[in-house]
């Protein structure tokens, strides 16, 4: 299997970002870093975005609030950061706590603001192939790096593991509208790893460790691995065993270091489309 790493997606990215920030008067756009409580996945995510930011030459500031707070209080906060004019994009980390109703804060957001495809607006521009909707980051980072490797997605039988809202669901339309032939896939799925091995493209959006194994994928297959994982030796992994693969023929995106490198670099650039979109 040939890797193929996000370090150079997200460094393509970042030139469209520069030529896109030369056509701002002003300060760099801002972008607000919404959490609740300490999830130490939304919190290295966070660091992650701050420092993707930074080096993109943007601004982000982090609105941290207690996993104890009320809905109505945070509905009242969330609101004074949604009608802040300094602030150009949203990133809300979720899920949130169980007190708050997050399909009111999806609602509430700003479509203009919503740079991870929350919205009900979003979701819908995204489902009818408008493309002034954002889309979820991570399922738009699979395209870029896709189109990076020119890894043609036209006519071509592609498979996704899982139907998250986040991922699987999205990224299915934004493959639709690059032509390829789109199979959603989960638990209930007949003969799962028969489907996956007719792909010619498939991706791992299932939330499981190791999930897919040598006999889930074909020969000459890219698979593009989007699950964030520890194993049981506490190192990060993806829903692909990528040690099973070393014998295939094909492409994959390696767990660190792949598809979660080109998230953070799509967001950076959703900030810059809406602040130019203002």
């Amino acid at each position: 299997m040939e890797l193929i790493k996000g370090a150079p997606v997200s460094a393509k990215i970042k030139e469209e970002v520069g030529a896109m920030l030369e056509k701002i008067n002003g300060p760099a756009p801002k972008l607000a870093i919404v959490r609740v409580g300490e999830n130490p996945d939304d919190m290295s995510y966070e660091r992650g975005a701050v420092k993707k930011m930074d080096a993109f030459g943007l601004r982000s500031q982090c609105y941290t609030f207690p996993a104890d707070i009320t809905d109505e209080a945070f509905k009242k906060e969330f609101t004074a950061i949604n009608e802040d004019p300094d602030v150009s994009g949203i990133l809300l980390l979720r899920p949130l706590p169980k007190q708050i109703c997050e399909k009111d804060i999806e609602a509430m957001i700003d479509p203009k603001k919503d740079l991870d495809g929350i919205s009900p607006v979003n979701i819908a521009k995204v489902f009818s192939g408008d493309s002034t909707g954002f889309a979820p980051c991570t399922a738009e980072a699979v395209i870029e790096v896709l189109k990076a490797y020119d890894i043609s997605m036209e006519g071509k039988r592609a498979a996704i593991v899982g139907r998250s809202m986040v991922v699987g669901r999205p990224l299915s339309m934004l493959l639709l509208k690059e032509n390829a032939t789109v199979t959603i896939c989960h638990t209930r799925t007949k003969d799962l790893p028969g489907t996956c091995k007719q792909a010619e493209i498939l991706v791992a959006a299932a939330g499981k460790a190791k999930m897919l194994d040598a006999s889930y994928v074909g020969e000459n297959t890219t698979v593009i691995d989007v699950g964030i994982n520890v194993d049981e030796n506490g190192k990060l992994c993806g829903d692909v065993a990528a040690e099973t693969l070393e014998e295939k023929s094909g492409k994959l995106t390696p767990v660190p270091g792949g598809v979660g490198a080109v998230t953070t670099a799509v967001l950076a650039k959703h900030l810059v489309q809406a602040a130019l979109r203002k």
